[in-house]
């Protein structure tokens, strides 16, 4: 997907690659030289079913929702407010995952900010789901920001996991029929005239 900050990238989550997946870009040759060309058919069939299988239960209830599909329901509650998806029903969300710690994030909060201000009388709210811990940090950082736009800690990481992030800002705009639309990775200038532009035509 394209990014609207030229550079941008996202804080990543130190994760390992699960068994059965090959990592991207990974070269198909082990040490000595032997190639997949030189693998025997039937323990190369082997290897791929094997790898299908793993990898499969490894995402098995953790798969990334998919553009153009149904966003992905869910509930937060935390020591502020409960705040379920389906409750902005007939409004545009964007749907952030973000952390106060996280430089890209605290990058791409002013224009997100003023965007909010901008057009909420338009029917598009943006929906902050922090990974915080520590609950204190969370407050103040919100205060000393003046953070205008709903926002719930959800530590655990369950709604982020449900959606497949591993790095943040990751953000989801989802029309009023709560199908996803788009997605983005790394900060936004969401008062950039493509993104306004986007959000008005849903």
């Amino acid at each position: 997907m394209k990014r609207f900050l030229g550079g941008g990238t996202a804080c990543q989550q130190s994760r390992q690659p699960s068994r059965g997946v090959i990592p991207s870009g990974a070269v198909f040759q082990a040490k000595g030289g032997i190639s997949v060309g030189s693998i025997r058919p039937r323990f190369l069939l082997r290897l791929v079913l094997s790898a299908t299988l793993l990898t499969s239960g490894c995402v098995s209830g953790s798969r990334p929702p998919r553009i153009g599909n149904a966003a992905r329901d869910f509930t937060v509650q935390d020591s502020d407010r409960t705040v379920t998806l389906s409750q902005f029903r007939g409004q545009v969300v964007i749907l952030n995952f973000w952390a106060t710690w996280c430089p890209p994030c605290v990058v791409e909060l002013p224009s997100m900010i003023a965007m909010q201000d901008r057009i909420r009388g338009k029917g598009i709210v943006v929906l902050g789901v922090s990974i915080d811990v520590d609950g204190d940090a969370y407050h103040r950082f919100l205060k000393l920001r003046n953070v205008n736009f709903l926002t719930v800690r959800d530590p655990e990481q369950k709604v982020a996991s449900m959606y497949g992030t591993t790095g943040w800002p990751e953000s989801y705009i989802i029309d009023r029929q709560g199908v996803l639309r788009r997605k983005f990775v790394g900060p936004v200038d969401w008062n950039s005239p493509e993104v306004i532009d986007f959000l008005n035509k849903l």
